[in-house]
């Protein structure tokens, strides 16, 4: 085994960092925030530049696929070569394509700065994602919901911030928020230095607990990753539907007005990160595939009956479709990541980037949909999505396994 240091602590199972898993949360929703932003100034950019949904949707897809394209090549290389201050430079370019889009004028702009903030998403989440499990002190799935939280918070916020911020300045109010992308870089640099004196020993640390398990076959391994990729499929296609769509479903189908509908959603995303909170913490104590299992397809009920609800019940229904369809994604990340102990920025790339595509594609995709169909087929269709859980009973126990 090799020897750990002597200037660092060793780690141990209940040495959690949490002053770096705090901040790391607050960056993580910072960085969402700012993300969140795009999809909530839709109405408004459709009313400026008279957008359909189809160019609504490329808009998704622009920021999504530079992030999700990136992501794992950044998981990899970090992997071999880990960038302490990554983060800091991810956020500068977040910050970049915020300004890019309050001066942009012309739909190919908007998707320029659009790509620009998904690429800080894609140099962001990986090592972030790293450095809260370097964290953990063992509490792995209670570390990336810690994380991830943050970012549904982030999230939620921002159509708050559209609602009553953007919606009074309009589309150059969104350079104001460049502010807050500068207080994330100071954050992520001291994040970054914590990072750089603890890695060494702390990665020593894991990968000795790590080698006394044994791992599947490699042709297990890819069944399994390619189960996962199934159920973050029916996860983020259908959580698509809402991010991007709700807004104008609440707006076309029940006339509701726009900061009303932006409050709604604001209640749907929250009740997202509440279920992220969870997931990973119930995870810890009854196993991953338990928590996989009832996420996705626990939602089915619900995601039924919505489209035939009324206004009240709609925005009732989407409380538990957020909180049950939202704790399946920390159990996932920390599942797939010891089923291949080591690629701990690999397999966050790979299922962040993933989730990210299946996003900006559902986006699209549905965009394209509406616009021949109506926004309340969209939603009839998409109920079944999570009906696509019962793949979960294919996953193996990986504490069997070992």
């Amino acid at each position: 085994m090799s020897t750990v240091p002597s200037e660092a602590t060793p780690i141990k199972q209940h040495d959690t960092a949490l002053a770096v898993l705090l901040s790391l949360s607050f960056c993580h929703f910072l960085n969402d925030a700012l993300q969140s932003l795009l999809p909530a100034m839709y109405p408004i950019l459709r009313n400026a530049y008279a957008l359909d949904f189809g160019q609504i949707g490329l808009i998704t897809l622009c920021f999504q696929l530079t992030a999700s394209i990136l992501q794992p090549v950044v998981g990899w290389y970090t992997d071999r070569r880990p960038m302490p201050y990554s983060l800091a430079v991810g956020m500068t370019s977040t910050g970049a394509g915020l300004l890019l889009l309050a001066a942009a004028h012309t739909y190919p702009l908007i998707l320029c700065g659009a790509a620009l903030v998904g690429t800080g998403s894609s140099i962001f989440h990986p090592e972030s994602s790293r450095i809260a499990r370097l964290a953990s002190g063992g509490r792995h799935g209670f570390a990336q919901s810690v994380f991830q939280v943050g970012g549904n918070i982030g999230s939620a916020s921002g159509p708050l911030l559209a609602a009553f911020v953007v919606a009074a300045r309009g589309q150059p109010g969104l350079a104001w928020f460049s502010l807050v992308a500068l207080v994330a870089i100071v954050v992520l640099s001291f994040i970054g230095a914590w990072y750089q004196h603890h890695r060494v020993a702390r990665t020593e640390s894991m990968n000795s607990q790590q080698a006394t398990h044994a791992r599947l076959s490699n042709v297990k391994i890819a069944r399994v990753i390619g189960i996962l990729l199934i159920l973050i499929f029916s996860k983020y296609f259908y959580m698509a539907s809402l991010s991007s769509y709700y807004t104008f479903y609440l707006i076309d189908h029940f006339t509701v007005p726009i900061a009303q509908a932006q409050i709604r959603l604001f209640v749907f995303l929250g009740s997202v990160a509440l279920g992220t909170l969870l997931g990973g913490s119930v995870g810890d104590r009854v196993g991953r595939k338990a928590v996989i299992w009832f996420s996705i397809l626990g939602a089915l009920p619900f995601t039924l009956i919505l489209p035939h609800a009324n206004l009240f019940w709609t925005t009732v229904l989407t409380i538990p479709i957020g909180m049950i369809m939202a704790s399946a994604f920390p159990a996932i990340v920390v599942y797939a990541q010891e089923l291949l102990p080591g690629k701990v920025g690999t397999i966050a790339g790979l299922f962040f980037g993933f989730a990210f595509g299946m996003g900006g594609l559902g986006a699209a995709v549905l965009g394209q949909l509406a616009d021949r169909t109506g926004i309340e087929y969209v939603y009839g269709i998409c109920a079944f999505l999570p009906a696509l859980g019962v793949f979960a009973a294919l996953l193996p126990r990986l504490g069997k396994a070992r």
